[in-house]
């Protein structure tokens, strides 16, 4: 018999059972943090079975990791604004900003957990996927010739995002306002135009 508190899960399948399953996660680290967000806490929030969460995640790494990523998209820019070096800091700055929430510092904390191993496959495409989103900005920056033409985009790309990263896992010092630009600017100096030409913004 079940209670008010306890309800009974609901026969979801498909997408519909994906989104709210991934809506519950989300919704679990930002309350109860990584520790509290178990399987059968989001089984019991999104009211659907704990064995179908299994059946469809098989570990509760590759659900954190389903529903960061998605998370993560929706929060992060593509900006275009024809400026490297802006598109750059607007990205950085959405980043440091996620970064700085719960969900952004579950994220880097479970690539950096013991059982990452368990979710490799997965958390490899993932970061390549949001680099390439800086990646692709940097060449841009080259087609006009604000950067060198042998400007290596991914060293650009992780140069930009190491010391967020850093900050978050490593050091737990402030993403204050201001940083992004700050790296994007040291970064940028050494990918000029030979020419003597540089980014503005």
């Amino acid at each position: 018999m079940t209670t008010d508190q306890t309800p009974a899960p609901l026969r979801r399948r498909g997408e519909r059972m994906r989104q709210a399953v991934l809506a519950a996660t989300v919704d679990l680290l930002t309350s109860e943090g990584l520790t509290g967000t178990t399987v059968a806490a989001v089984a019991r929030a999104a009211g659907v079975h704990e064995t179908s969460v299994y059946r469809r995640w098989k570990t509760r790494e590759n659900l954190l990791l389903d529903a960061l990523g998605s998370h993560a998209d929706e929060a992060l820019p593509e900006p275009d604004t024809g400026d490297v070096r802006q598109d750059l800091t607007q990205l950085m700055s959405a980043v440091a900003d996620y970064l700085a929430s719960p969900q952004g510092a579950a994220l880097l904390h479970l690539g950096a957990s013991p059982d990452a191993g368990s979710v490799e496959a997965d958390r490899l495409p993932y970061w390549d996927a949001r680099l390439e989103r800086g990646e692709d900005i940097v060449r841009r920056g080259v087609e006009r010739g604000e950067l060198a033409p042998d400007t290596d985009a991914r060293l650009v790309a992780e140069t930009l995002a190491g010391p967020l990263f850093a900050r978050v896992l490593l050091t737990g010092a402030p993403l204050d306002r201001g940083l992004a630009r700050r790296i994007v600017d040291l970064t940028l100096d050494g990918a000029r135009s030979r020419d003597g030409r540089a980014a503005t913004g």
